[in-house]
């Protein structure tokens, strides 16, 4: 389709007919687009309709139409699909962050499984791809060590903190994510009686004007260290002393407080500088018997429990000896790093972020782990760099972000013939393009694990191996 999917509505695909603007039809639900809309049948034509489920048949009123496409809003289910569960979220219907929560989980892992072999097979070209079932949670609830809550004023003119409702920037209200540690529900009521006690001016984005934008948190799953993040537009805060006092009088793990400063007009959400208000601007968490410090701008998965899980399946995956040197690509703050580097002969971690190189470099120390070195810049030009020294690898793990991998970052590391490279990824799409990539630079995909690291969305986690087996373009 010419235009993306969007939550709230149903498109619906013919040359010429176009469906009648206000009216309603009923639609049979037969599979899900990439955004968890199910996708029916209107009189021959493909529609999509977010919130339907395989199996359903809804009544959707048609909002917007046009020659190649028609938008409707979900009115009504009139029979269920036997996969159709209540979430347990009340505002989850309404809310962008939990698109398919009204889905039974297992049918949710098959999906995610289903998301994975589609993409290798279309658009990686791997005839029938060998993917395993979705690695799952005991407990799909309460997982995430992060969240961000965008800050801003309601239409009373009320502060309001929450999620932003589905395809817009309008703020739900939120009391309590339960796909978020319950250590946040305590955070927010904080900030909310700061926010009223002390007048604190707040960020409207239309405008530009105010002060307070989101609230993140981090917290250390095993460690239960807090770190509360205040971004705002301006330097000053007022009243720091009085809301370090509100934290930490319910806040058992408080370690810090910091105040990020992102200036520009912008849907990014941090900007590049920190104030340490509290504490000494890092939270700890652990994996294994390894210790990982956490800074505010550096990247640490969200989801503790399948990280683990993700990692245990990487170093299994990439079955490092000790003569075995090995590349980390957009690694972060060195968590895999300190993994592969106790069973390899040296490891070289690479990542955009300076903030966490630095945090790798003390992780590693911290760990006493010195057959790992760590290198801040963008990955397309320090991989050819170490190469042309000649720093090859027996292995490479990247874990790239959701763009995937640029062109001159899988040549330089075809170019260095590694017998093995284990590929985790965040989109299966840029994932399977990649792959096919590499495919004709002398690997071929062995297996791939689809990892369920956000529960109730569409978002699925992937590791692959792939293996030399000679080359089709190199020389």
């Amino acid at each position: 389709m010419a235009e993306s999917l969007a939550f709230g509505f149903i498109y619906v695909i013919k040359e010429k007919i176009m469906l009648k603007l206000g009216k309603e039809y009923e639609i049979e639900i037969v599979d899900l687009g990439h955004s968890g809309e199910g996708i029916g049948k209107v009189d021959g034509f493909t529609v999509f309709v977010e919130g339907g489920l395989v199996g359903d048949i809804v009544l959707g009123k048609v909002v917007k139409s046009k020659k190649n496409y028609a938008v409707a809003d979900l009115k009504k289910i009139l029979s269920s699909s036997a996969d159709r569960v209540k979430p347990v979220c009340p505002i989850a219907h309404s809310c962008g962050g939990c698109q398919i929560m009204q889905l039974n989980y297992s049918k949710q892992l098959e999906i995610k499984k289903d998301i994975v072999v589609q993409n290798l097979s279309r658009i990686g070209k791997v005839e029938n791809p060998n993917v395993m079932d979705t690695i799952g949670m005991d407990n799909p609830y309460n997982y995430r060590n992060k969240a961000q809550f965008p800050v801003g004023i309601d239409k009373k003119g009320k502060p309001v903190m929450g999620f932003f409702k589905k395809m817009s920037h309008e703020i739900i209200p939120l009391t309590t994510c339960y796909v978020q540690d319950t250590v946040n529900d305590v955070i927010l009521d904080i900030i909310r009686q700061y926010i009223e006690k002390y007048k604190i001016s707040l960020y409207d984005e239309k405008t530009h004007k105010g002060n307070l934008r989101h609230v993140v948190t981090k917290v250390g799953f095993h460690t239960h260290e807090i770190m509360v993040i205040l971004v705002t537009k301006e330097t000053k805060l007022p009243k720091i002393d009085a809301l370090v006092e509100m934290l930490e009088a319910k806040l058992l793990g408080l370690r810090t407080l910091v105040q990020n400063i992102n200036p520009n007009r912008t849907n990014v959400i941090l900007g590049r500088e920190n104030k340490i208000l509290y504490g000494d601007g890092i939270i700890e968490d652990t994996i294994d018997d390894l210790v990982f410090e956490i800074s505010p701008l550096s990247f640490y998965q969200v989801n503790p429990i399948q990280t683990k899980v993700l990692y245990n399946k990487a170093l299994e995956l990439a079955d490092i000896s000790s003569e075995d040197v090995v590349y980390d690509i957009y690694c972060g703050i060195g968590t895999i790093s300190l993994f592969l580097a106790k069973k390899a002969k040296h490891v070289y971690g690479i990542e955009i972020v300076k903030e966490a190189i630095e945090n790798a470099k003390k992780n590693a120390k911290r760990n006493n782990i010195e057959n790992a070195s760590f290198y801040a810049g963008k990955a397309e030009e320090v991989v050819p760099e170490l190469y042309s020294r000649g720093i090859t690898a027996d292995v490479v793990v990247v874990d790239p972000p959701r763009k995937g991998c640029e062109e001159i970052v899988l040549d330089t590391i075809a170019k260095m013939n590694p017998k093995k490279i284990v590929y985790i990824s965040c989109n299966p799409s840029t994932l399977a393009r990649d792959v096919e990539r590499l495919s004709k630079l002398g690997y071929e995909m062995d297996v791939a694990y689809p990892v369920d690291m956000f529960s109730h969305t569409m978002h699925v986690e992937a590791i692959i191996l792939m293996t030399y087996y000679g080359s089709k373009e190199k020389k």
